[in-house]
């Protein structure tokens, strides 16, 4: 038997013998069937990964979020489509989602030739500078990349990314501008959604909880706060740089994720920290996950009335 599979160029894994056709390959159930490489109920043991419904690989294939566009782009999706959206960015290098994230992509076709799970499709028109090679696969551009978040996430959730992009530096908020006026020259729809979006995106937010954090404060009402904003003390030494800010009242807000619980020693310096801040005059406010999820209302209304008695 050993002697057959080598002579037949077919390997085993987890039991089950791997057709060197299909060794490290995204490919279709139906046509690896047809060909008479696998039976059906070969597809049920752990020698494959289900991709898609109906789309399979070679369980030794390293599976990520680009392999998932690679195999949507050349297994399913029709002519023309590019990676979009949520996905277009991962494949910039925006690293969020992971392999949870639906693949997103855009296609001019009026009908697709398949349907899956796992895979949203969009319907539109793309100009030719739009759409760009990445990674070998055909991908939106940054700036159209950016109208899409905008146009199908809501507010807070598009600017999160927006904002993940330009982190990248391959792309400004400048740059963003002249793409909105671009579209309104072409008279289309979705204008004012990207208008709003990128009038709260800010390249300076460190993390995707941050910029949540800082446009639905924008959202609620409360003047745009200064990001990653460095305090001085009257001799202009360094004391503290603080998520927002608003330095003419002297009040920060700090987002505390999970680095914060932990070590003695970290402790010690967030308190040494604070200190110094309260000896410069300024009120730190300190917003959990928890609370940003669950408690938001009230951590505006704390905000506002640090203001009040500031003012």
């Amino acid at each position: 038997m050993w002697l057959w599979r080598v002579r037949f160029g077919i390997s085993t894994l987890a039991g089950m013998a791997v057709p060197v056709a299909l060794r490290g390959k995204l490919f279709r159930a139906r046509d690896a069937i047809d060909a008479g490489l696998l039976r059906p109920d070969h597809l049920r043991t752990r020698a494959w990964r289900r991709v898609f419904r109906g789309v399979y690989a070679d369980a030794a294939l390293t599976m990520t979020h680009a392999t998932r566009c690679s195999a949507a782009i050349a297994l399913l999706l029709p002519d023309g489509a590019v990676i979009a959206g949520r996905s277009a960015a991962v494949m910039h290098g925006v690293s969020l989602g992971g392999l949870a994230l639906p693949v997103e992509a855009l296609t001019p076709g009026t009908t697709l030739r398949y349907r899956a799970g796992g895979l949203v499709v969009h319907r539109g028109t793309l100009a030719p500078v739009d759409r760009i090679p990445v990674k070998g696969l055909p991908v939106t551009s940054l700036e159209r990349t950016c109208w899409d978040l905008a146009q199908w996430l809501d507010i807070v959730e598009a600017v999160v990314w927006i904002d993940r992009i330009l982190t990248l530096g391959r792309t400004t908020t400048a740059d963003l501008a002249r793409y909105l006026d671009q579209r309104r020259q072409e008279t289309v729809r979705g204008v004012r959604r990207f208008e709003r979006a990128v009038s709260l995106v800010d390249a300076r937010s460190e993390s995707q909880q941050e910029s949540r954090l800082r446009v639905r404060l924008t959202l609620a009402g409360l003047p745009p706060p200064e990001v990653q904003f460095t305090i001085l003390d009257d001799s202009g030494r360094f004391v503290a740089r603080v998520d927002l800010a608003w330095p003419e009242l002297r009040i920060a807000v700090e987002y505390d994720g999970l680095w914060h619980v932990g070590s003695a020693s970290q402790m010690h310096t967030d308190r040494r920290r604070l200190n110094a801040l309260a000896g410069v005059g300024w009120i730190v406010l300190h917003v959990t996950s928890p609370r940003l999820q669950d408690d938001f209302d009230a951590v505006v209304i704390e905000i506002r009335t640090a203001m009040r008695r500031r003012r």
